[in-house]
């Protein structure tokens, strides 16, 4: 359904969505009284995203490196590779 006079296109919702919709709006203008508030919290959460996960992606590479020593004295072609891949990661990028 379209109101002519601002433009808009109305959506009919079932009651219980409408409900739902309802019930989380109300949550969250509950916890979020201002926009300010939100966008503080918004930057602060984006913040420790990005610093959690720099500080887990380096603990996994370390893991990493750290199973791929364990295997680098296995006899046999399995001891060659670990070597070898070991070597590329210490050796950075060639710039």
């Amino acid at each position: 359904m379209v109101d002519k006079k601002t433009k808009e296109v109305k959506v009919k919702q079932k009651p219980e969505e409408a409900a739902r919709k309802a019930l989380l709006e109300d949550l969250f203008y509950d916890f979020h009284s201002s926009r300010v508030q939100i966008y503080k919290m918004n930057f602060v959460r984006g913040i420790f995203l990005g610093f959690g996960t720099v500080i887990g992606g380096t603990l996994v590479v370390a893991l990493l490196i750290w199973i791929l020593s364990l295997l680098g004295n296995v006899p046999g072609g399995i001891g060659d590779f670990v070597r070898y891949i070991e070597g590329i990661i210490e050796a950075g990028p060639k710039s």
